[in-house]
């Protein structure tokens, strides 16, 4: 559906986007996730044709986006960061000439305005003037507006700006709605905006795609947690020497147990029996034995440090 052939983005001598390549599939819901400055921005504007890349080739549908800018914006809705509203206009009168640059038939017009007032919630504010709208119904008339022509690829660029939690709610809602019949791209540096909707991350640094991978993989690790009632350094001692242990460390008290961090060389479902027939056979309690999960912010972490320690030689 999107395929980034590597592209490079450059201002100048400035290189905003380097040599970044990845593919998006029709009905994936996909996060672009970054810190501001990482070229997140960048990118969604050569998808969407606003920019030429530098370097590379962009195509959506099977069509270059250079050879076929028109064609190719009429497949997207794009929600800018900076919604280009028209304070003046009522809601209503906003949707209307945006069916009119779309090329929506006049017939159709009405059916579609009120599809989407619905689904962005905004009945109660369809005559107010935009510039009269707090900034939260002006995020809503900008998804509105980005949904109106029924688009077969949604991009957003930090949807739930200015949005309060209800709301929040509710947008996530939609999005989840919308990706049952569009590819939708979330570009936010906001971790948690992430983890509530996309199937998978890509991950921007410095202008390059530092990670590609689906959330529920990039979330699980090589390590697992045991809570165990026993004696710490008896149970470090046991357990460093179970098969495909790497190393365990410490992590803490819950209660009466020991919690432990246990690094492994092979799969969870492979040491897991193991460990726990250590533990049984060693007369310890076994409180819990579960996958550790990382967040968001460990890899976002994890991957400053390798691009740090790359830097640094």
């Amino acid at each position: 559906m999107i395929r980034l052939d590597n592209v490079t983005r450059r201002y100048g001598d400035f290189t905003a986007v380097d040599s970044v390549t990845f593919q998006i599939e029709k009905g994936e819901i996909v996060g672009l996730l970054g810190h501001n400055g990482a070229g997140k921005t960048t990118v969604m504007k050569m998808i969407t044709g606003f920019l030429e890349p530098s370097a590379g080739v962009v195509s959506v549908d099977g069509l270059n986006i250079e050879e076929h800018c028109l064609e190719v914006q009429a497949k997207i809705g794009y929600l800018p960061e900076n919604s280009p509203l028209y304070p003046d206009m009522s809601v209503l009168q906003y949707l209307e000439y945006v069916c009119n640059l779309r090329s929506i038939p006049s017939e159709e017009i009405a059916a579609r305005i009120h599809k989407v007032i619905e689904q962005t919630a905004l009945k109660e504010k369809a005559f107010s003037q935009i510039g009269t709208l707090s900034k939260g119904y002006k995020q809503r008339v900008g998804v509105a507006q980005a949904i109106i022509h029924e688009p077969q690829i949604l991009i957003l660029d930090e949807p739930t700006n200015g949005l309060d939690p209800s709301q929040i709610h509710e947008m996530r809602s939609l999005i989840t709605e919308l990706s049952k019949e569009a590819t939708v791209i979330i570009s936010t540096h906001i971790l948690q905006e992430v983890q509530a909707v996309c199937d998978r991350v890509l991950i921007m640094m410095h202008g390059n795609l530092a990670r590609d991978a689906r959330l529920n993989e990039l979330q699980t690790s090589n390590r697992m947690i045991l809570s165990i009632k026993g004696p710490e350094g008896a149970v470090q001692s046991k357990l460093k020497s179970v098969p495909g242990v790497n190393d365990i460390r410490f992590v803490g008290n819950g209660g009466p147990e020991a919690r432990f961090s246990v690094e492994l060389s092979e799969a969870v479902n492979i040491c897991a029996p193991k460990l726990a027939k250590t533990i049984v056979e060693s007369g310890w309690d076994l409180c819990c034995l579960e996958p550790e999960q990382r967040t968001l912010e460990t890899i976002f972490r994890e991957i400053n440090s390798e691009i740090g320690g790359r830097d640094a030689k």
